[in-house]
């Protein structure tokens, strides 16, 4: 690639394959985009950050999986909110000798690869060279009804917590990682039917390189009104339900023998505790946490696109205080997963 307007047309020129999505006005090629939302709609925008030594190592992390990654964490955010994703925008700076490589285009690969998984449109973004880093900026827009959206405040005390799929795989992988692993080359869809014919180890790797979004879950949940309150399991368990109690100013209650702690995290060495804690603490699952009267409990669906549902605790009236049960016994859950300029945390390197 010789240059930025080379690399934009190229970008461009992937982005005229497709047909124009209806409200698109204009698209990449000037200024900014125009975008209308359908009638009676309303947006919801989220951003994301990524940045090399912090939140992925370049050595361990083939491009094609960082670019689905980058789109992955902001089409997350996304279904939190129970909306349906439609436009995004990717911003990329990498030093000149990542320029002169492939990666650029492998980036853009893997992140359209996901993006026309879910019926998303890319319509901008930017490109710079930076002095030693590559650093990753992804935004994504979502349609839902009118009155429709599903906050972190919401949750009230005897609501159902649920959480989908299972806990600790990406962080499990994580570990794989900083210990010499080494991720597979080619890039899975994010369907886990395509990704049969992986080992253990390469799949807790692929958890944490390339995360699948609870899309339809979100979709579904938010357009059938069932969560109270939702948030994307990203900092771990035990600080995002924090997080979500904080917001909706209530405590909670989880019973350590529901939670779906991910199977293939003993399957790579690890001990039944250690599962757990990456279960509760580990973060970077990107699974759906969500609240739900008690009376719609059945309304729950068994899965969404192939992925359960787990009721793992109840919402109580004692704001502040989370509890882990467990054989009869009941102690205080600590938000233990990831934060930034703590020092605290699997991603801080």
């Amino acid at each position: 690639m010789r240059g930025e307007f080379d690399f934009i047309n190229f970008v461009r020129r992937q982005t005229e394959k497709k047909q124009r999505p209806s409200g698109l006005a204009m698209g990449i090629g000037d200024d900014a985009a125009v975008v209308t939302a359908r009638p009676g709609n309303t947006s919801v925008v989220t951003t994301d950050l990524l940045i090399e030594d912090i939140d992925f190592r370049r050595h361990w992390t083939p491009p094609r999986l960082l670019g689905h990654k980058a789109l992955a964490v902001s089409l997350s955010d996304i279904a939190a909110m129970g909306a349906r994703p439609r436009w995004t925008l990717i911003s990329i700076g990498v030093p000149s000798s990542v320029w002169k490589t492939n990666f650029p285009q492998e980036f853009y690969r893997g992140f359209f690869a996901l993006a026309d998984q879910y019926d998303v449109a890319l319509i901008g973004g930017d490109i710079s060279g930076t002095p030693d880093r590559i650093v990753v900026n992804s935004t994504v827009i979502g349609e839902m009804k009118q009155q429709r959206h599903v906050l972190r405040a919401g949750a009230r005390s005897g609501d159902l917590i649920f959480v989908t799929g299972k806990l600790g795989g990406a962080s499990a992988g994580l570990r794989l990682l900083e210990a010499g692993g080494q991720a597979p080359d080619n890039h899975p869809s994010s369907r886990p039917s395509k990704r049969r014919g992986f080992n253990a180890r390469e799949l807790v790797m692929l958890r944490q390189l390339s995360p699948t979004p609870r899309v339809g879950w979100g979709i579904r949940l938010g357009e059938q009104r069932l969560a109270t309150a939702m948030i994307d399991i990203s900092d771990g368990l035990s600080s995002d339900l924090t997080h979500l109690t904080q917001a909706s100013e209530v405590g909670a209650t989880i019973e350590v023998e529901r939670i779906p702690v991910d199977p293939l995290v003993e399957q790579v060495g690890m001990k039944n505790h250690e599962a757990l804690a990456l279960a509760l603490h580990g973060g970077e699952d990107f699974e759906l946490l969500f609240s739900v009267r008690p009376r719609n409990r059945a309304r729950v669906p068994k899965e969404v696109d192939g992925v359960p549902a787990t009721l793992i605790g109840e919402i109580t009236d004692e704001a502040g205080r989370l509890q882990l049960q467990e054989g009869g016994r009941t102690r205080v859950l600590k938000p233990q997963g990831f934060v930034h300029f703590a020092g605290r945390g699997p991603s801080q390197k």
